[in-house]
């Protein structure tokens, strides 16, 4: 067991099976916490395609102590919440509730990863909620076009897959499946433990010694492979809908590129929820055009994936898709430096501080850093670094982003 570093605002521990735990002392009239996973779909067995959405949500279904019922009943039962969600490579399970109840939501998600038993039964019902959830989305196309278009462009890979799954895929997920992914991907050494509430932060630790020290499974060997980089393509798909929806983009860096903060930047002057964004002015305010447009920078371990979505009426979609592009290339030829560049950091800025309000998403958060950094991020420490992005940094964010010919997808 490694000491304890404690911090301004985190204490970091790690438990002697190797779990890192990250605390953030808190006031506020939630408490939260859990563990972030890193599996995601793109550790979906092959073949299973959906297996480690499904797994997130039968992990409730019964543990060797508890059935179904009694798990749903261990957190609301005192006004509490049990909540998961999987991404392309991250699982987050956790629970939110109030002071008093720290004990009782460590021993029960501890209970959850260390002893689910996936009774066959509960797979069974389990299959037609995904399945109704699949049919759910696939009657979304402003969603369901996000998927098809890394469907695409990462063509060939793990990454490139539906997190949901299909209806085909569902029916091979056995009990043995299940409890394979888990012994698997939820170790010790790929996940990260995290609290924010008023606890001490020893008392948090001693808890967690005692729920997650069962836990003592081997690191798995990585099987993630990089994906390559495809050629641009140009696609257009009719699904007899009354609008067009439409993605355009391309491959960014990583997590870890040292460019990843002014390309987050660069994307929400592009496109990001303020109403004044460019594509928001060219496309909306402007020409009346479309409902909604927005841009989205997406870092994962190993590839980024940078976007453009807009729905229009089918008549307008190449005049839209030329205006999009007409607004890329005005920023790659000129970037923003000088007083723009400061504006769009005041503006970035200041809805982090926003977003940063949210307690949920500060916990959620700090567990993210911490598994894939190794340590959380501060406000502070991130207003630093966006601070210190000067007039060379965006000019390479946006040779990066705008250089290379960007793909699009078009359902319509």
């Amino acid at each position: 067991m490694s000491p304890s570093i404690k911090h301004p605002i985190f204490t970091y521990h790690t438990l002697h099976n190797g779990l890192q735990c990250v605390i953030r002392h808190s006031t506020h009239a939630a408490e939260y916490c859990g563990l972030a996973i890193n599996a995601g779909s793109r550790d979906d067995f092959p073949g299973m395609e959906g297996l480690a959405h499904f797994v997130e949500h039968t992990i409730f279904k019964g543990t060797l102590h508890r059935r179904a019922g009694h798990i749903l009943n261990r957190m609301e039962s005192v006004g509490g919440e049990l909540n998961a969600y999987t991404t392309k490579e991250l699982t987050m399970l956790y629970s939110v509730f109030p002071p008093g109840n720290m004990q009782r939501a460590l021993e029960l998600i501890a209970d959850l990863v260390a002893y689910s038993q996936f009774p066959t039964s509960e797979l069974t019902k389990e299959r037609e909620v995904v399945a109704d959830e699949i049919d759910t989305y696939l009657d979304m196309p402003c969603d369901a076009v996000y998927d098809d278009f890394e469907d695409l462009i990462f063509a060939n890979s793990a990454l490139g897959h539906n997190i949901l799954g299909s209806k085909t895929s569902i029916d091979l997920f056995t009990t043995e499946a299940c409890r394979n992914y888990v012994s698997r991907h939820y170790v010790p050494s790929q996940m990260a433990l995290f609290y924010q509430g008023p606890e001490s932060a020893a008392k948090v630790i001693k808890m967690a010694e005692k729920y997650f020290g069962v836990l003592n499974h081997p690191a798995p060997e990585q099987t993630r492979v990089k994906p390559t980089i495809s050629e641009p393509f140009t696609v257009t798909r009719n699904i007899d809908s009354h609008q067009a929806h439409c993605v355009m983009g391309c491959r960014i860096p990583d997590m870890y590129s040292p460019s990843r903060h002014a390309i987050s930047l660069l994307t929400n002057l592009v496109g990001g929820p303020g109403m004044n964004s460019m594509l928001n002015i060219a496309l909306r305010e402007k020409r009346g055009l479309v409902y909604s447009v927005e841009a989205t920078s997406q870092f994962l371990t190993d590839a980024g994936l940078f976007m453009i979505y807009f729905g229009c009426d089918p008549e307008d979609a190449p005049r839209c898709l030329r205006l999009v592009n007409s607004v890329l290339r005005r920023i790659a030829d000129t970037p923003p430096s000088g007083t723009a560049l400061e504006r769009a950091k005041r503006q970035y800025l200041g809805q982090m501080v926003l977003s940063h309000d949210s307690t949920e998403q500060t916990a959620l958060g700090a567990a993210r850093a911490v598994l894939y950094h190794g340590s959380a991020w501060t406000l502070e420490q991130m207003t630093e670094r966006i601070s210190s992005i000067t007039a060379d940094d965006m000019r390479t964010a946006a040779e990066l982003m705008f250089a290379p010919s960007l793909s699009t997808l078009i359902l319509r």
